[in-house]
């Protein structure tokens, strides 16, 4: 019996698909790699088997361009299934082939997929990698209004309002997500990310004390890199 262009699973491979998945969150990737494909070959229309061998290699192989052949097929079983299309996409986007990712995205948001902040999390990630940073922003807009006040979100906008030349936007965004955070979980490069834009506003002394505050709230395990940058800044002379 089909269900929506998919065969009933049978109950004799539920063991087997547990025993998969118990191997893989064991770090045993080998055998349960070998697991799936003997499966797969065993029932080649089981689109649940074929996503098992999909996400084997997608998320315990780090093998996106291996993985995407399989969640094709998956997809050409089931092309309604929408798990399945939204990992093909993260594998495309990983793969650097962001218009088909963005394609799969908005299928997925136009059937309403239930995941809609990472929907949009990931369809902004690459729209910004295809330059498209109007398109980004509203995407990183819905994320935001999915999570509403999420530092790292706020940051991502404001990244992308920076670089349409809205730096008032972009600092309101960076000030509304430094204003969540108190004591050891001020995040410095929030701080750097605000003075650069203080600094391109052409506010010397505000974007001075951004830099300094940002020294002061630097951690153990923050990049070095992001040190020299705060440093920097508030060497530079008005």
């Amino acid at each position: 019996m089909e269900r929506n262009g998919r065969e009933a699973c049978p109950p004799e491979l539920a063991a087997q698909l547990r025993e998969l998945d118990r191997l893989r969150r064991s770090g045993r990737y080998t055998s349960a790699l070998t697991l799936a494909r003997t499966l797969a070959e065993a029932h080649p229309r089981q689109a649940r088997v074929l996503l098992e061998v999909a996400q084997t290699l997608a998320i315990w192989g780090g093998a996106p361009a291996e993985a995407l052949e399989w969640y094709e097929r998956v997809l050409a079983l089931a092309p309604g299934h929408l798990t399945s299309r939204l990992h093909r996409a993260l594998c495309l986007s990983r793969l650097g082939r962001h218009e088909d990712a963005v394609a799969d995205f908005d299928a997925l948001v136009a059937a309403g997929y239930r995941k809609a902040l990472v929907l949009h999390m990931k369809r902004a990630e690459a729209l910004e990698a295809l330059g498209r940073d109007e398109a980004a922003e509203r995407d990183w807009t819905l994320a935001i209004e999915e999570a509403p006040g999420n530092p790292w979100l706020l940051q991502q906008r404001a990244a992308a309002r920076a670089r349409m030349g809205r730096l008032d936007d972009a600092a309101q965004d960076l000030t509304q997500a430094l204003a969540s955070q108190t004591g050891d979980e001020v995040d410095p490069e929030l701080l750097h990310a605000r003075g650069v834009l203080r600094e391109r506003q052409g506010d010397v002394e505000g974007a001075r004390a951004d830099f300094e505050a940002g020294l002061s709230a630097f951690r153990e395990g923050d990049p070095p890199a992001l040190l020299d940058a705060l440093r920097e800044g508030t060497m530079r002379k008005p």
